[in-house]
Order: structure tokens, then sequence, then C-alpha cells
């Protein structure tokens, strides 16, 4: 029956869907590694194989004026329903063994981890979508009410609309067994449901809703008395195998490729549901080529896609249908229906059908209830649910699709792009490191800033990297370099003209001269007179104390930086050179750059991109972030017993005459610059 009914959404006579539930379960059997999926039509792929259909075969291609021809309830222009269905026909099948194709090349190349990338919240708003379109589409069947055949971009909304409009030629007979027939089978199905625990079978109330409506239709001639739209006629016995036509392949291979995915997510979905129940195992490959074959097998039959059927799929396994045999008697009963039974079915109703469609949408439209859950536990996946639900009605199953996976990938992108990061502390008594906004007894090693970056490091999100180092340290090192490359020249040209002189322990200034180091930080400098090679003296200049001269040089408050890997996962070439020059901007303002919790193929990563050197060594590298701050303290502790430390530069003399380093007399009790 539900291949009946989908037929319908496919636009094919409804006698093709009986193929469709018959000939893919044959070539399933021996090539499936699922031992409880039924094949057979599913309503989202087969209203995207109607979208394909309809778009290719619209009704205005087969307008004629002749008496043979029959008009839409005997108004409206006379289409040639013959040739009409027979090219429709065609098209589906052909689609069908080109889906069928792509599906066995992906298999061949083991790309089944593709339909990795639909994720659930994805997959949940397709298929709400999907719901939401086959409703409309088989809103105007319930009504028997005559559209257009939209398609593309906001064509659901132009059907509604055109339905809307003509609400008024609704047929009310077809209206109340569709009302009728969607009533009594969303209450059956509720009973099933509700004591699936004491009913040993369901009850397979499409069937008798089937029989019964079939019965009152030839009983009454609902369609001489009331116009209803009635099934009319059913072929019997199987039509021969046919060629696809290779020619339009070209005008559908792009709704093909969707749709091969989507059937493929679809059953391997349902079947790693039952194979998880019954502990075993699907391959995902195998699965494609399965499917391809069967494909490629049944559009040979003008048969439409087919993926998974999940109504048989349910009541096979609610039976004890533990293997693909239980299938192959599925298949047993819709071939005695094609033989024998498709005759009887010519009175039913196509509303009746359209109404078995809609009843089995319920648990598609259920899942809107799933999207106050998902804001709840993760914004970013609810975001995906409801932009994939909207995209897939408005642009259509494919585009929709298509919108939803770059939107899902976008997300993933922006969440790497701009990942968590912080400085992080200590838990005094212990080696932990949490970080210090979110933990209050956490204390930052003295002179040390220790920065995690919770996510791999490459060309999109270096600049974030960079940001979240100067916000952690608080300083801009290259900004800190070049004010101090400026109180340099503005040193020496101080020194050149005699109001500083260099001495040993610093620069002050000269005695009996009115200090007038602290110019202008806008004054304009001498470059040229920098630039002179002449005699090269060192001094000491302590960066962190006041400054004979007029530039604010940012104070620089820690002597090492940790970078914590931990969450790093790989590095690009982009990454790699910018740690470097990081690397650089801090040691030549003398802070010690350190990583820490590396991951073990990071280390080949750098030494593949040529990242170490002389100044870049292995020995930068600590296992944990604990064991970088114990040898930091090592290192200032035998520190601490040498000279203080101080930025040593090189000043330039005009004076060939080797500078004097003066004593200058004080008191005993006043300490010098170093002994302070």
């Amino acid at each position: 029956i539900s291949g009946l009914a989908y037929a319908l959404l496919v636009a094919v006579p409804v006698g093709y869907g009986l193929y469709s539930a018959f000939f893919p379960i044959l070539t399933y059997f021996f090539l499936g590694t699922s031992r409880h999926i039924s094949v057979g039509p599913f309503p989202v792929v087969s209203l995207m194989v109607g979208s394909v259909v309809l778009s290719m075969a619209p009704d205005d291609n087969f307008l004629i004026d002749g008496s043979n021809a029959t008009g839409a309830n005997g108004t409206g222009p006379l289409i040639d329903t013959e040739s009409r269905d027979a090219q429709r026909v065609l098209i589906a099948s052909t689609l069908t063994f080109l889906v069928g194709i792509l599906q066995v090349v992906f298999g061949v190349l083991q790309i089944g981890f593709i339909v990795r990338y639909l994720a659930d919240p994805l997959v949940g708003g397709f298929t709400t979508a999907a719901a939401f379109q086959v409703f409309v589409s088989q809103l105007k069947i319930v009504l028997n009410v005559s559209t257009k055949n939209y398609n593309g971009v906001l064509s659901i909304i132009y059907t509604l609309v055109e339905i809307f409009e003509r609400i008024g030629t609704t047929n009310i007979a077809d209206l109340i067994a569709g009302l009728l027939t969607i009533f009594v089978c969303m209450v059956v199905k509720e009973i099933n449901d509700r004591f699936k625990h004491k009913i040993p079978v369901p009850i397979p109330i499409e069937v008798i809703v089937t029989i019964i409506a079939t019965g009152i239709s030839y009983a009454a001639d609902l369609e001489k008395k009331y116009n209803a739209g009635i099934v009319k006629s059913i072929p019997r016995g199987f039509l021969p195998p046919e060629p696809p036509a290779v020619g339009m392949f070209s005008q559908m291979i792009a709704a093909s490729f969707s749709i091969a995915i989507v059937a493929y997510a679809i059953a391997v979905s349902v079947g790693k549901v039952y194979a998880t129940k019954y502990d075993y195992a699907i391959d995902g490959n195998q699965e494609f080529i399965a499917f391809g074959i069967s494909n490629i097998f049944s559009g040979a039959f003008s048969c439409f896609v087919a993926t998974t059927a999940l109504s048989r799929t349910a009541v096979q396994e609610s039976t004890g249908g533990k293997t693909q045999v239980a299938g192959i008697i599925s298949a047993g009963i819709v071939l005695i229906a094609i033989v024998a039974l498709g005759k009887l079915l010519e009175p039913l109703q196509k509303s009746v059908l359209a109404a078995v469609v809609i009843a089995n949408l319920k648990g598609m439209f259920m899942q809107v209830f799933d999207v106050p859950r998902l804001w709840r536990q993760n914004k970013v996946d609810a975001m995906i649910w409801v932009f994939t639900c909207v995209a897939s009605i408005i642009l259509g199953l494919d585009l929709g699709l298509l919108a939803g996976l770059l939107f899902g990938l976008l997300t993933v992108v922006l969440r790497v792009q701009f990942p968590s990061w912080g400085g992080f502390g200590n838990i005094p008594g212990t080696d932990i490191y949490k970080k210090v906004k979110e933990y209050k007894n956490v204390i930052e090693p003295e002179g040390v800033k220790i920065l995690r970056f919770s996510s791999p490091i490459f060309y999109a999100n270096i600049d974030g990297l960079k940001s979240s180092l100067k916000s952690t340290v608080g300083f801009d090192a290259v900004k800190v370099y070049n004010k101090r490359i400026k109180a340099l020249r503005k040193i020496q040209k101080l020194i050149k003209k005699g109001k500083l002189k260099a001495t040993k322990n610093g620069i002050i200034s000269e005695p009996g001269i009115n200090n007038e180091a602290f110019e202008p930080d806008e004054e304009p400098e001498d470059n040229e007179d920098l630039q002179v090679p002449t005699k090269e003296v060192e001094i000491q200049v302590d960066w962190n104390s006041e400054l004979p001269v007029k530039v604010n040089v940012p104070k620089v408050p820690i002597h090492s930086l940790i970078f914590d890997f931990g969450a790093v996962s790989f590095l690009d070439l982009v990454a790699v050179r910018s740690i470097r020059t990081i690397i650089r901007e801090f040691e030549r303002i003398d802070v010690r750059v350190y990583f820490a919790s590396y991951q073990d193929n990071l280390i080949s990563q750098l030494e593949q991109s040529a990242f170490f050197d002389d100044i870049v060594r292995k020995d930068m590298f600590f296992l944990t972030v604990h064991d970088a701050v114990l040898y930091i303290r090592n290192q200032m502790t035998y520190s601490d017993n040498q000279d203080p430390i101080f930025e040593k530069i090189s000043l330039m003399q005009e004076s060939k005459e080797p500078i004097e380093f003066t004593e200058t007399s004080r008191p005993d009790d006043e300490l010098d610059v170093q002994e302070e």
C-alpha cells in the first residue's frame, strides 16, 4: 500500500509503486549486510525524485487539442496523460539508474564516510521539511484540487497559495474519504505504539483501510456519482526491462547526487538502529554497493529510487523476521498483488492513498518538539536544525540539503576559528593548572603567563591566537620592542649632545649640565646619525625603571611565556611560521617562550616544517605545564645569584675616542642601580 501511495509523490501512475516495492528486494537479499531492513520507497526520497520528474516533464509540455485527451475534473486545458505518464516513468527510471551508478561508485571508492557529515540535527531538520513538502503535495490530492506543478525555490509557497485559491473546487467525497483515513490510521498507529508489548503483531491498518475504501468506492460508484479521483488502472504482470535514457543524465546529475546520499543515509541510519538492537554490524561501503546495484537493476524495470521502507521494516521486525528471507516473503506478497490483485484496487480513491502517506508523516512532524531540547543542550545544533528545515522548505529539498550541509560545516569552522582560550594558573600545592577567570583559588606563577588555546592552529585562526596572546600577557611584544628602539635612539642622541653619559651602572645626566633629557616624544629623530658605523659600546638599561627620556615604553611584567598545546592536534605551515615569529618577538624583549603538553605528532610536524634552529630549540618543549614552571623557577633561582638581567644594547658614537666610564661618588648608604 505504501508503494502505491508513494508513487503519487513521484508523479507516476500508482502501479509503478508496486514494482518499486518488489524489484529492489531481490538484489539486496544477496548483497545487503542488514538483516532487518525492508527495501522499498521512502517518502522523502520519493518526493525528491518527484521534483526532478515534474521539472523535466511538466504538464505544460503535453497540452494538446483532441477528443482523446482528458482534462482536470473536466475543466481546464486538455493533457495527453498517456504520453506524459510514459515520459515521467522514463525519467524516474533513468534517475534511479543514475543514482544506482553513483552509489556503486561511492561504495567502490570506499567513501561511505560521507554520510557522517549529515549530522543528526541536519537530518532532523531536513526530514521535517520534507514531511511538510510531502504534506503539501498530498493535500491537493486529498482535496482533489488541480494546481500547476511548481518546482524550485518557493515552489511550496506557490503551491499552497494556488490550493487555497482553488479551495472552492474541492471534491467533498475525496475530502471526507481522506480525512477519515487520516483519523483512523493515526488512531490505530497510536494504539499500536501504546500497546506494542501486548499486541503480538501491529494492526495493518493501511491494508484494512485500503480494502474498505476500495469496496466503498466500487459499491457507491464514487467516480461517476461524485467525480472522485480514483486509481483507474493498475497494469497486470511485469513490463519488459528498458534501457535508461542516457541523454538525460546531464540534466539530472546534480539531483541524483543528493538523492543517492540521502537514500543511503536513511537506509544506513535505520539499519544501524536494528544492528545495535540485535548486536551485529553493517558495512557502510557494502551497503552503498548493495543499494547501488538494487537501483540499477530496478531502474531497468521502470522503478523509482529505493531505500528503507520504514513501515514494512517495522512490521517485518515485529513479526519475528531476523534475516532478509522475511524481505523475500514480503516481495512475494507484492508479486501476488502485481500479478493478480492489482485489478481489484482500481476503484480505490487517490485521496485515500494520499491520506495514508500523510498519516505516516506523524513521526517526522513530531521531530519539531526536539528543537527546544536541542536549544537547551546545544544552541549551535538547534540552529543547524532550524536553518536546514527552513532552507529545505524555501529552496527545495536538494538545495536545502546542500545549504544545511554547508551551514553545518560553517559552524564547525567558526568553532575552530574562534575556540576557547585563557590564561591558566596553578592550584596551590598541586601540579594542576586551571583557567584563572573560572577558578577563584588558582595563582599565576610570578613572572610567568600560561596560555591555553583549545583548537588546532591553522591559517584561519592564527590571528585569534595572536589576539588571545596579547590579552593574556597584557602587552604587544612588537609595540614594546619598537618603543624601546625609539627610546634608545633618543638616549643615543642625548649622549652625543652631552646631556647624558653612559656608565657601567647605566645612564646618568652629565654633572653640571641642566638635564633636558625629557624631550617630547614627537621630536623628529636624526636617523642618519644613528646609522654611522663608528665605535660600539655596550651599556645596561633597566626597562622597568624610570627612563631619562620622555618615551612611553610599556612595562613587561613577565620573563617567561608558556603555551599549553594539550588541545592542539595539528599545525599548518602558516601557524608554524607565525609561532616562530612570536618566539622571536618575545625573545628580543627578554621573554623566554616554552611549550607544554604537546601531542607527539606535533614534533614531527614541526621538524618537517623546518621549525627548529639555533634560537628555537627542542629544549623549549616540556611534557607538562608544571614541568615547564619548575624549570623556569630553577632558571630564575640560578639567575638571581648572577648579575641582574638587563637588556644589552649597542650604541654608536661619532667620536672614535673610547668612551670613558666615570664613577660618581655617592654616600655609603646609597644603593646603586645594580644593588637595587
